[in-house]
């Protein structure tokens, strides 16, 4: 097993936000949610997160219930504590109060045992952010496509 395992990604969340800078977040969990992210019964669409009275708090990730708990599981979307040092938790505050600014959990890992959270400080693209980028993208798949042919001795196609 490596260092990090990766359990969830949010992959909707690089396609609509432009990630500015990215932090790790520990994340209170009980034990039935914890067996329940070993088992990846994890969604993170759609999951953001929040500061309240000083805390930053990740709502609307959906951890599945785990069977053998039931009576002990808890509702799975409901809020749960991101740990963070008080120097991380400031500077986000700081940023955060910039028009447009949130906190988005991009990876759900584990580390050494532990559940992590990747989140980033995101601006929200617009509908023509998200063209122009799939259009930069694609021509560099085809720059990477034309120039990998020359170098195999092919003409590109």
């Amino acid at each position: 097993m490596s260092d990090r395992e990766t359990i969830a990604v949010n992959r909707r969340a690089r396609r609509d936000y432009d990630i500015l800078d990215t932090y790790q977040a520990g994340i209170v969990l009980t034990g039935p949610e914890i067996k329940s992210v070993r088992e990846r019964r994890v969604d993170l669409r759609d999951a953001y997160a929040q500061f309240e009275r000083g805390e930053v708090w990740l709502y609307n990730m959906h951890i599945g219930p785990y069977g053998p708990s039931s009576r002990e599981n808890q509702p799975p979307r409901r809020t749960r504590k991101l740990l963070l040092h008080r120097r991380e938790i400031d500077r986000l505050i700081g940023r955060t109060v910039e028009r447009g600014l949130t906190l988005i959990p991009l990876r759900l890992y584990l580390q050494r045992g532990y559940a992590k959270v990747e989140i980033g400080l995101a601006r929200g693209r617009r509908q023509w952010d998200k063209r122009r980028a799939i259009a930069e993208r694609e021509a560099r798949r085809e720059e990477e496509r034309a120039l990998s042919a020359r170098q195999h001795g092919r003409e590109a196609e």
